[in-house]
């Protein structure tokens, strides 16, 4: 290890490095945006900056497998909140035609802010409707101007109203433009490289929203790239209806005749697999985003993630869109998880230390980069959090600073690091241009909104 490091966090009541590993009082130490060392106290390096943790629980960033961030510019949208989920579709996907590539760019600088705040340090995001060109590109320059670690999904839709879909002309594009763009986007930004900030994937919305063509098309241009792919699958029991009646299957299986089912794809929500689907998706190696708000706001079904991890399916956080979930908080979403699981399979279905796993390993797996994310090991990317409570919230809890992180609170990130750049401190993003950026926010959001 060099004699002075770049960043080093230090006095943490509990390190969690990875799954296997907690150092009471520990400390990380990151150089050149990775991790460099892990120890005991007693033992820190010398360091060009240092973050006190003063005694609070610091783990692995936590990682966001599933968002649709444009749609906090509809954030709890009255008319569309007591509805079934294609109800809500149906009523949204009018306001976000209107999407254009400022209100793109101000939707993802807020929603990374707001992930950061809750303690995510990597995000990809599914935007699917594309009613103008460049919607993606604006959200990759906003991850770029904060320095926050994003994968980028182009989305798409190409059946609409007119063809048999839910949403309007307006926000769906043909099959020639969607491949066309992917491949621009993916030779554009898309890093392979170890440590990327940004990497790219393709994804349409679901199998009720592309061609069967499209589907194919799509997963064929990802082997050809080598990226990864992702898509909605098994998300309502609509679903079952609509592809029984369209491709004469269960959605599964239609997945998987469109050569979807490897390794290279993650899924969101996946609540209906029936035992033996879910063996097959096992079998492959798909990954499954569990999004437990949007679940539990919706009034669905949630997955199956005791079973699905028994299996040994990939199984990571999402928050699912903000319309739906109305935030961005991954603490929020891992407590979720947390009582979900307990409230599925009783009190030793789930512990605290299971949804940090999803959250952070379980999330890392998703997005193929088990290898550098989600622990804290020597190598790993230097993303991490130094989480905080109040002390009244946290007063009696004295054995188990996991368990007390998800149980009491609610708790914050005091410290947001990503790739050794303090991004959050003292529980505040380091964001000048936060507040300009809020302001068009809110311009844009009231604009939307008024064309209801």
């Amino acid at each position: 290890m060099d004699p002075r490091v770049d960043l080093l966090v230090k006095d943490a009541l509990l390190l969690v490095v990875d799954g296997e590993r907690e150092i009471p009082g520990g400390w990380v130490a990151i150089s050149g945006g990775r991790v460099s060392a892990v120890g005991a106290p007693g033992s820190e390096p010398e360091a060009t900056q240092v973050v006190s943790a003063a005694g609070r629980l610091v783990t692995p960033g936590l990682i966001n497998t599933h968002h649709h961030i444009y749609q906090n510019l509809t954030r709890s949208f009255a008319p569309a909140v007591n509805g079934s989920l294609f109800d809500w579709l149906t009523t949204l996907y009018p306001l976000w035609a209107a999407l254009d590539e400022e209100a793109s760019y101000v939707s993802a600088y807020v929603g990374m802010a707001e992930l950061l705040m809750g303690g995510c340090t990597t995000s990809m995001d599914h935007l699917y409707v594309h009613p103008r060109p460049g919607l993606v590109d604006a959200q990759i320059r906003a991850a770029q101007d904060i320095g926050f670690r994003f994968h980028a999904t182009r989305g798409s839709m190409t059946r609409s109203v007119e063809d048999g879909g839910l949403p309007p002309r307006s926000v769906t594009q043909s099959e020639e433009e969607v491949l066309a763009d992917s491949e621009r986007l993916v030779k554009a930004f898309h890093d392979p490289s170890p440590g990327a900030l940004i990497k790219v994937a393709l994804a349409p919305c679901s199998p009720f929203s592309v061609t069967r063509e499209l589907m194919i098309a799509t997963a064929e241009l990802a082997e050809r790239l080598d990226v990864r792919l992702h898509t909605h699958l098994a998300e309502d029991r609509d679903e079952d209806t609509y592809c029984q009646e369209m491709y004469g299957c269960r959605p599964v299986e239609y997945f998987e005749a469109t050569g979807w089912m490897s390794d290279r794809t993650w899924v969101a929500h996946c609540i209906y697999p029936n035992d033996a689907e879910m063996r097959r998706l096992a079998a492959a190696g798909v990954g499954v985003a569990h999004c437990p708000s949007s679940n539990m706001l919706i009034g669905g079904g949630t997955a199956r993630v005791r079973e699905m991890r028994e299996l040994g399916l990939p199984v990571g956080i999402g928050c699912d869109g903000s319309a739906s979930t109305d935030h961005a908080s991954l603490w929020m979403e891992t407590r979720g998880a947390l009582l979900l699981g307990r409230y599925r399979g009783g009190p030793g279905a789930m512990t605290a230390r299971d949804a940090l796993d999803i959250a952070t390993r379980g999330s890392a797996r998703c997005l193929g980069r088990a290898e550098e994310l989600g622990h804290l090991r020597p190598g790993a990317c230097g993303d991490l959090v130094v989480w905080d409570a109040h002390p009244v919230a946290l007063a009696g809890a004295l054995s188990d600073p996991v368990e007390a992180w998800l149980r009491c609170g609610p708790a914050r990130a005091w410290t947001t690091v990503v790739g050794g750049q303090v991004l959050v401190e003292r529980g505040e993003p380091v964001l000048p241009a936060l507040a300009g950026v809020l302001r068009d926010h809110t311009r844009i959001a009231r604009s939307i909104q008024n064309l209801a």
